[in-house]
């Protein structure tokens, strides 16, 4: 009885090896085709970094932040060529860093223009008191 157990076993274990064969080869077959293959292109990344640079042109970080807009455009040149190139985790570095860029020269532009509204507003409050004291002093 011991015999015959034995021999099922060692059949039954034959003739799974070639299924486990087969799967092992189609399991490394996959992984060095999905190593292969090239990623997609960060399409999104890349339209977020343009739009962050239109936002920041429209509220004229050109003007307020000139280093960083200018940095943020040549990342994102740099990045259309890494997806030109096949180069996809490249391309979607310098997208997310030209976007970023993009945000600091708005966030530059803004402080730049809340700066010069904030020294409007102490000018004008200068002017007032200056009309106030001249008004107070003549009536004296």
């Amino acid at each position: 009885m011991h015999g015959y157990l034995e021999n099922e076993m060692n059949e039954s274990f034959r003739s799974s090896r070639p299924f486990g064969y087969t799967a092992l080869l189609l399991s490394v077959g996959l992984v060095v085709c999905a190593c292969a293959s090239t990623p997609p292109a960060p399409t999104a990344s890349l339209a977020a970094a343009r739009l962050a640079i239109s936002n920041a042109e429209k509220a004229d970080a050109g003007r307020y932040a000139a280093p960083e807009l200018s940095e943020s455009r040549e990342k994102l040149a740099a990045a259309n060529n890494a997806v030109e190139q096949k180069q996809m985790p490249a391309a979607q570095r310098l997208a997310d860093q030209s976007r970023v860029e993009a945000d600091l020269s708005l966030a530059k532009a803004g402080e730049a223009k809340a700066n010069a509204v904030n020294a409007e507003m102490k000018q004008s409050n200068n002017v007032l008191v200056e009309e106030m004291q001249r008004k107070s002093g003549g009536q004296q």
